[in-house]
């Protein structure tokens, strides 16, 4: 064997393992818009959309005074309603649901309407005190038909 065909082997093997690696390696897909749909003189509601770009999901804000019909439309119940209603993928979101529990929302996709954090609990994000008082809150998964589950608990 002469040097010159051990050399184009081994070129092609390392071409062929560097093509392989590249097959295989799995790029992360940004997470998928959030349109959220707020007052416009909520500041809650925008501190939530922060906890939100911080943790790199994508927000467009859309301002209108009353949240009923998107939560009608949506399916969420009148006693999950809260200061602002969020639309990602097929899901809801009701108030201030941290960004990990979309996140797990996400990955697991459960037959469900969305995720709920009804009653704006203290310590919530977007409803973070200067003190650092915190409520334990849970998330609950809002079932078609408006049934609830915890999905998560907090604090």
């Amino acid at each position: 064997m002469s040097p010159v065909t051990l050399s184009r082997r081994v070129l092609l093997g390392a071409a062929l393992g560097a093509a392989a690696t590249t097959a295989c390696a799995q790029t992360p897909r940004p997470a998928p818009e959030l349109v959220v749909y707020k007052s416009p003189t909520c500041g809650c509601c925008t501190a939530w959309v922060d906890h939100m770009r911080a943790a790199g999901f994508r927000a467009r804000i859309i301002e209108q005074s009353d949240l009923t019909p998107i939560r009608k439309a949506r399916g969420i119940p009148d006693a999950m309603a809260s200061c602002h209603t969020a639309l990602i993928g097929d899901y809801a979101l009701e108030g201030h649901v941290p960004a990990q529990d979309v996140r797990r929302l996400l990955a697991e996709r459960p037959e469900a309407i969305g995720l709920a954090v009804p009653a704006m609990p203290l310590g919530s994000p977007g409803m973070e005190m200067p003190d650092g008082r915190k409520q334990p809150f849970e998330t609950l998964l809002v079932m078609r038909g408006g049934a609830t589950r915890v999905f998560a608990r907090h604090g």
